[in-house]
């Protein structure tokens, strides 16, 4: 919500040292934060667990905490609440949506699966409880390819919501899924110019691109994977300059483990606002702010509540994906 919302509804309140007073809540609290490497440096550096957004929902499921705070977007709340049903979820900001999860429909997908009958649905975690409801295995950007690999070569298969990470999958494993044609805003505003420029600038330098950018981005990388691939490569190679093409976010935690190294984001071709910036943002992730954490801890709100008989189906694709992954 923006803070004149929180102001309406009554829920606003912001002290002098808001990191202090998120840490005393969450002791008060039993509770946690979970930030997401695109959220900003601050949220980052006040929580207890920073991730993608599957290994967040995990590592909250493990935790005895009652509370837990989901610093990212609004599915990866739903993700936690499915992991933890019996746990209070609150999502700072319900407003903070996904543009690659929005591109699927719930209504949509069933029709389309109607239009294909004898197929399986596969389902890149960046979903909404109501899509995974309509799927039969969830996949990460870090495990496609393992869990594909483990489906029947003669599988008919549904691959969405994201067409680039769908595509890649196609071409690593020789599969031809149907692909649903959905992306993500961030990651498709990454251009082969701008890589091609910065690689000229920096010859020396290490290409790292995420798996949900265009296949000429990725054929330019040397490094693709998830955001956790990528921070992990970073911290164990001997290079010293990383040219990396994903959410400007994942850079603080780069730059936290591997102080001595230099990392350059890529632009957008064209920001949003029309005019070239210096790195390529989620303006959905970057609703997250401190002031919000520490409102929606101190009135327990707002929560994210998921119906229980949808919640039964959306939790299945899960736990077939750690069964084959």
């Amino acid at each position: 919500m923006l803070k004149t919302e929180w102001i309406k509804q009554g829920y606003i309140d912001e002290p002098v040292d808001l990191k202090a007073e998120i840490r005393r809540l969450c002791k008060e609290k039993d509770a946690i934060i979970l930030a997401h490497y695109y959220t900003t440096g601050d949220i980052q550096e006040v929580a207890d667990f920073v991730g993608d957004s599957l290994a967040l929902a995990r590592k909250a499921a493990q935790t005895d905490a009652k509370v837990m705070v989901m610093c990212g977007v609004h599915f990866m709340a739903e993700t936690c609440k499915l992991l933890s049903p019996e746990k209070m979820v609150l999502c700072p900001d319900l407003n903070a949506g996904c543009s690659l999860a929005d591109s699927c429909k719930a209504e949509d997908l069933k029709k389309f699966k109607d239009e294909h009958p004898g197929h399986m649905v596969v389902s890149y975690v960046n979903t909404t409880a109501a899509v995974k409801a309509l799927t039969d295995v969830v996949v990460t950007s870090g495990n496609a390819k393992k869990v594909i690999d483990q489906l029947p070569k003669d599988a008919k298969i549904i691959f969405g919501p994201d067409y680039n990470l769908g595509n890649y999958i196609n071409e690593v494993t020789g599969r031809q899924m149907v692909l649903w044609n959905g992306g993500c805003h961030v990651h498709e505003r990454f251009s082969v110019s701008k890589i091609m420029e910065l690689k000229k600038q920096y010859p020396e330098a290490v290409v790292m691109a995420h798996l949900e950018c265009k296949g000429p981005v990725l054929a330019l990388a040397d490094v693709k994977g998830s955001t956790a691939t990528m921070l992990q490569y970073a911290q164990q190679s001997e290079a010293q300059q990383f040219i990396v093409a994903t959410e400007a976010g994942i850079l603080h935690e780069m730059q936290r483990t591997c102080p001595d190294k230099e990392f350059i984001p890529v632009p957008p071709e064209i920001s949003e606002s029309g005019l070239e910036c210096s790195c390529n943002e989620c303006q959905y992730m970057k609703m997250n702010t401190l002031l919000k954490i520490y409102n929606s801890l101190k009135y327990e709100w707002p929560q994210v509540e998921i119906d229980a008989e949808l919640a039964r189906e959306a939790v299945k694709p899960i736990n077939r994906m750690l069964e084959l992954s």
